[in-house]
């Protein structure tokens, strides 16, 4: 007969799992190459030695230990191999270090640039003051759920006379609130908020700089903004 495996070890290779994890989190190095992925692209090993400031040789030993932990996945295309996050759980996660990283002091200083402030990607979502305000207005016009978790019926009508087309929700999230680390309040993540991010692009109403997180509102777009979901750009 089985034997039940007892709750003591269950519970020990989950603290193990969970201080591994941290362990790996617990390197400036690391951490500057899981940012450098923060925005949603996939990037070669060459490139994210160059974003960390360390030699090829480093950042393979450093890529080696995030793909263990799988806060990172490795795809290969020919002779190219390149690193992305894991998934949006991951972007996630880090949003929330930022976050606390920010509050672990009295009187925080706020030295994130202001161009990452007003409009950034969080992997595949929009975040920053933007996408702040855009969540707040989502939920004030009964769009949103008030905890962020689901698009209310009418948001969804909304959303399909919008012809913005929500992804499938059984493979990951259908929406969540995302605590945003510089403006210490929710923008909306998961399909949704991909959703809402891959529609302003195709629009042309916000524009992504090439290997960066800051994310530009044109002139349309702030127009856009203003009419469709009531949020005011500066």
């Amino acid at each position: 007969m089985h034997k039940p495996q007892d709750d003591t070890e269950n519970n020990s290779e989950l603290e193990y799992s969970m201080a591994s994890l941290a362990a790996a989190l617990a390197d400036a190095s690391r951490v500057k190459i899981l940012c450098a992925l923060m925005d949603g692209r996939a990037w070669t090993a060459t490139e994210l030695a160059t974003v960390a400031d360390i030699s090829a040789s480093t950042a393979s030993a450093h890529l080696a230990r995030l793909l263990q932990n799988n806060l990172i996945s490795c795809l290969s295309q020919g002779r190219h191999r390149y690193y992305r996050l894991t998934g949006s759980d991951v972007a996630k996660l880090l949003e929330q270090l930022m976050g606390l990283s920010g509050i672990s002091h009295p009187s925080p200083i706020v030295r994130t640039p202001v161009s990452l402030r007003k409009a950034r990607t969080c992997y595949d979502h929009l975040a920053g003051e933007v996408a702040v305000r855009l969540y707040d207005s989502l939920v004030k016009k009964g769009w949103l759920q008030a905890d962020g978790t689901a698009l209310t019926e009418t948001g969804r009508d909304h959303f399909s006379r919008l012809g913005i087309a929500l992804g499938d929700e059984s493979k990951r999230k259908a929406c969540c609130a995302c605590l945003d680390w510089s403006e210490r309040r929710y923008h909306v993540g998961g399909s949704v908020g991909a959703a809402l991010l891959l529609h302003c692009q195709q629009k042309g109403w916000l524009t992504r700089t090439p290997g960066y997180r800051e994310v530009a509102v044109t002139p349309s777009g702030k127009l856009a903004l203003r009419t469709l979901f009531d949020v005011i750009t500066d």
